[in-house]
């Protein structure tokens, strides 16, 4: 079974910086492991629905990001590390929210719906404060 923990969440001032980092242990029914995972990272605020925030192919990585998010934050991956990276920069105290690690070891194609996603990790807070 896939197991996702994130980490790197907690308090920081607005224009502040933080690095959530999720990393992922064992593999699906099938034997597929994080490597041929989409990796996606999305966030929920309290009282609103779970969004996307960004994500990262399998393969030659591409990434896609939420316009809310383009230019501030970065998704990378480390394949030897089966972990996932969300470096976020310039933070806004919209960007307060629990924020969640999760995989799609289903698609070919990298989709930034949440439905598409079959594993989640358990969430971090981060909170910006003005």
């Amino acid at each position: 079974q896939v197991q996702l923990v994130e980490s790197g969440g907690g308090l920081v001032q607005a224009g502040g910086s933080l690095r959530l980092s999720c990393a992922a242990s064992g593999r699906t029914a099938s034997g597929r492991t994080f490597s041929t995972y989409h990796m996606g990272w999305f966030r929920q605020a309290p009282g609103k629905e779970r969004e996307f925030v960004a994500a990262s192919s399998w393969s030659a990585p591409t990434t896609s990001y939420a316009d809310s998010v383009k230019g501030r934050f970065t998704i990378s991956r480390d394949n030897w590390k089966n972990t996932v990276y969300l470096q976020m920069n310039s933070l806004k105290p919209e960007d307060t929210a629990v924020y969640y690690c999760a995989a799609d070891s289903v698609h070919a194609i990298m989709v930034v719906t949440t439905s598409a996603y079959n594993y989640w990790g358990q969430g971090t807070q981060v909170t910006v404060s003005s």
